[in-house]
């Protein structure tokens, strides 16, 4: 299983059609993470301002249509995470069939991710 950090109403927009966030135009692939703890990293790194709340796609790599491929943080990885960890980056709209569940961050006290917890 790999997570991608995603707004509902990002998520929710056009359920009709496979999910394509705007990285995946600018960079050319989704920006996923491999795990929670590493997920949970990148939102305090990069997310903390963002709108909430905020959610998270756990997607079944085998599932999805689009290639993906395990690669270094570039240019590094957030605090937090070790260089050895690979990202993984999906080359292609996100299938919604790949969604295995949808999960929500949970904030501590101080505004950081604490965790993720099933949306109901």
């Amino acid at each position: 299983m790999i997570y991608h950090v995603v707004s509902l109403d990002a998520w929710s927009a056009r359920p009709e059609q496979p999910y394509a966030p705007v990285s995946l135009s600018e960079d050319g692939f989704v920006h996923c993470s491999p795990d929670e703890a590493t997920t949970l990293a990148v939102v305090n790194a990069f997310y903390r301002d963002a709108p909430k709340p905020l959610h998270v796609l756990v997607l079944d790599e085998e599932r999805l249509d689009a290639r993906v491929e395990f690669e270094a943080a570039d240019p590094v990885p957030p605090p937090g995470v070790g260089v050895e960890v690979l990202f993984p980056h999906v080359f292609g709209p996100l299938n919604r069939d790949a969604v295995v569940r949808v999960l929500e961050i949970r904030w501590d006290e101080e505004g950081r991710a604490a965790g993720l917890t099933a949306t109901s």
